[in-house]
């Protein structure tokens, strides 16, 4: 009974060594270095890109075009002779100039010098037709109304340009498309008012005298009228 029992024990031992041995063939052995049947998505991973024709399921904004670089911004101008680089007047040219390109702060100067010398010896005339065509409303107003006042006393003022001898832009401004540029103006004048009997009662008819003004000047710039008109002024230090 014992050899029975023994013999059947060896027996089942042998296919129990069988069977194991052909489960180790078909299924390997697990080394710690197989691939998991599932590997989660690493968001920090960027994407390999694929050819065109590759059987692959593209993501939402795969074909997005990345936008293209932005120019530079351009050089600011040498605004040498006219404002300090970097100054507040500086950056108002190229305000103006980014509005009306063919500004020209050289023309412009030339232009004030001469609506000055015009300003100055209309108002000494009483030239009201002048006044109207090269200062705002409300300039041309408290002009006007200086020169009636000097008519009721029969007053006459006499001006007499001797030289003007600097005019530079000291402010610029742009808003909603409305340039204003303010000016130092320095001029020397011979100015007189006589009264009815033509006896001087105010200034001298001989002597030369030295006059700072400074006036602003506006114009809504990209319009067809390329004049500027007076709107405010003020006696210079």
């Amino acid at each position: 009974m014992q050899d029975s029992l023994d013999a059947t024990t060896l027996i089942f031992l042998a296919l129990a060594v069988f069977v194991i041995w052909r489960l180790r063939s078909v299924l390997g052995q697990k080394t710690g270095t197989e691939r998991s049947p599932f590997k989660p998505v690493d968001r920090n991973q960027t994407p390999v890109a694929r050819k065109e024709g590759d059987n692959v399921v593209r993501l939402p904004g795969a074909d997005r075009v990345a936008p293209p670089p932005q120019a530079a911004a351009p050089e600011p101008r040498d605004w040498r002779g006219f404002a300090e680089p970097g100054s507040s007047v500086a950056t108002g040219l190229e305000a103006v100039v980014q509005a009306e390109p063919a500004f020209d702060p050289r023309v412009f100067l030339d232009g004030a010098k001469s609506a000055y010398e015009a300003i100055v010896i209309a108002f000494a005339k009483g030239d009201r037709k002048t006044l109207r065509m090269l200062l705002s409303k409300e300039v041309c107003e408290g002009f006007e109304r200086e020169i009636t006042e000097r008519e009721a006393r029969r007053q006459v003022l006499e001006t007499t340009f001797v030289s003007l001898d600097k005019a530079e832009i000291v402010a610029v401004e742009v808003k909603n498309r409305v340039a204003q540029v303010t000016v130092r103006f320095l001029s020397h004048l011979i100015t007189a008012t006589r009264d009815a009997d033509g006896k001087v009662v105010d200034g001298s008819a001989e002597a030369v005298v030295e006059v700072p003004d400074v006036w602003t000047f506006a114009r809504t710039l990209g319009t067809r009228d390329p004049n500027w008109q007076l709107v405010a002024t003020e006696a210079g230090a």
